[in-house]
């Protein structure tokens, strides 16, 4: 999968570009603050029609105009046109011209992996922030997952509304949170196989592309889930009996809405006992289990974004990635410090992007 060709329109700082990448290795560099990040950034809202930054969507859109657009051509076997349009009334989705009604429907056409410095937070941050990087995976992997995912959000809520109704309400009808209760599990038992599948992939590769990388330890993934090794008849039996505290809480306590994934380096968990440098790596390990997923469930090499590389990692480290990185992967690099990531490149053709203050030279 590749990107022949980007447009832009009021996006971050840039007003109006339009640029061509090479299929194989695209160095972008420039200054910090010159829009290098947000070059990537834009192919990754093409791709995923979000940043992967935790913002609101129209911090996007440059500053003083009211819509931004994002277009690219993509050849994956077939070439085809991608957009998406940003404005105060919205998001609009269009391949190929032709507007798609469900962006759930658009997700997944394009596959992209990234690695920032943000990614630590993998690790180091709370359930709800792994449920989103294990989120964003599965969802270009399964065509179905967003749908089961925004249904279960969707009962969720009804779900937690009734619970704060009864709790205040004593006439309120119980069957109908059965009723609720029961899709929840439905719902909720499909996205659990879905993840657990994902995880499963994950362990295939993790371990042998850790050590490479870091040469040393066994890594693996742990996927923690309420619903674990249970049947729907002993998950709505639990339900049952925590109904009380559910209503008396107001909100479901139990559920695939508290799933949770750990890092297992030599069985002992590495956001507590691993050091900096190994958390590091076993992010950098999951990126390119996530490459081989695609590769093997999709047949298809995703576009791979290194932001900022070289603030986060020794030249050892650096050297090894450079070295994993498939020749027939598309793949972008932006950085400060183009002489220094050069002299690692010294064996490999690419092309050079200057960005300066939202303008950019092709080399």
């Amino acid at each position: 999968m590749q990107i022949q060709e980007l447009k832009l329109l009021n996006f971050r700082n840039y007003e109006r570009i339009q640029v061509s990448f090479d299929p194989h290795l695209n160095i972008i560099y420039g200054q910090n603050g010159s829009g290098k990040t947000n070059l990537v950034e834009s192919i990754y809202f093409l791709a995923l029609t979000r940043s992967f930054k935790q913002i609101n969507d129209k911090i996007l859109i440059r500053n003083h105009t009211n819509l931004t657009k994002v277009e690219g051509v993509i050849f994956n076997s077939y070439q085809h046109t991608y957009k998406v349009i940003l404005s105060d009334d919205g998001k609009t989705v269009k391949i190929d011209n032709n507007k798609i009604s469900k962006i759930s429907d658009y997700i997944a056409k394009i596959n992209v992996v990234l690695f920032s410095p943000n990614d630590l937070k993998m690790i180091k941050d709370t359930p709800s922030t792994r449920r989103k990087y294990l989120n964003i995976l599965v969802s270009q992997l399964n065509v179905s997952y967003l749908k089961e995912l925004n249904q279960y959000n969707k009962l969720l809520k009804v779900r937690n509304a009734y619970l704060k109704k009864m709790y205040l309400n004593g006439q309120a009808l119980m069957s109908y949170l059965d009723i609720v209760t029961d899709k929840l599990v439905d719902t909720g038992l499909a996205i659990y196989e879905i993840r657990k599948k994902c995880i499963m992939e994950i362990n295939t590769f993790i371990g042998g592309i850790y050590k490479e990388i870091a040469l040393e330890d066994e890594l693996k993934v742990k996927y923690v889930s309420d619903y674990d090794k249970k049947t729907k008849e002993e998950i709505l039996n639990y339900y049952n009996k925590t109904k009380s505290r559910d209503i008396s809480f107001g909100k479901t306590n139990f559920g695939i809405h508290h799933d949770d994934f750990v890092f297992l380096l030599n069985d002992y968990d590495i956001k507590d006992y691993g050091s900096q440098g190994q958390q590091k790596n076993a992010v950098i390990a999951w990126k390119f289990s996530e490459i081989m997923i695609f590769k093997e469930l999709k047949s298809i090499l995703p576009i791979l974004i290194l932001d900022d590389l070289l603030s986060e990692l020794d030249k050892e480290k650096i050297k090894n990635i450079l070295s994993f990185i498939d020749r027939n992967i598309q793949t972008f690099i932006t950085t400060t410090e183009f002489e220094k990531l050069d002299s690692l490149l010294s064996d490999k053709a690419y092309k050079k992007i200057h960005v300066s203050n939202g303008q950019l030279e092709e080399v």
